[in-house]
């Protein structure tokens, strides 16, 4: 599976003109699950995304987790962080997981999330989501369970 992560001050998620997601503080994934990627996948990318040390701590320093924090996770499925751009300029997909799979593993990672003890709003999986942030610092982390 692959992850981008934003940390956000705020985000939103909304389908058709209406929010169905939207968190205060915390982060922004966008997931992608990947074909060949193994059944542990998803609780491994939330494990890791739970411990990421890239929020404030009382001297600034970058020292605290999402769980640290209480922040919230905003899960937005996002098949096209599968993109392969080396064959020219129309990107391919074809490493993405099926929808079937894919929408199974993006579910199975935003319940894994939440199970940690993570509060996590989610988009709705195939639509045409219009996700709006803020993105504070910026930090935009990629993460990849294959890397």
């Amino acid at each position: 599976m692959r992850a981008l992560v934003q940390r956000v001050s705020e985000a939103r998620v909304t389908v058709e003109g209406e929010v169905i997601g939207e968190i205060g503080p915390g982060l922004l994934v966008l997931v992608c699950a990947m074909e060949g990627d193994p059944p542990a996948a998803p609780e491994k990318l939330a494990a890791k995304i739970s411990k990421l040390r890239i929020f404030r701590d009382e001297d600034g320093r970058m020292n605290r987790s999402l769980l640290d924090s209480g922040g919230h996770a905003l899960v937005v499925s996002q098949f096209t962080l599968a993109a392969d751009t080396s064959r020219g300029n129309r990107p391919g997909f074809s490493t993405a997981a099926a929808p079937e799979a894919g929408e199974a593993a993006y579910i199975a990672f935003a319940e894994a999330l939440g199970g940690l003890g993570v509060n996590v709003a989610t988009g709705r999986f195939g639509a045409d989501m219009k996700v709006s942030l803020i993105n504070d610092g910026p930090v935009t982390i990629w993460l990849d369970t294959e890397a």
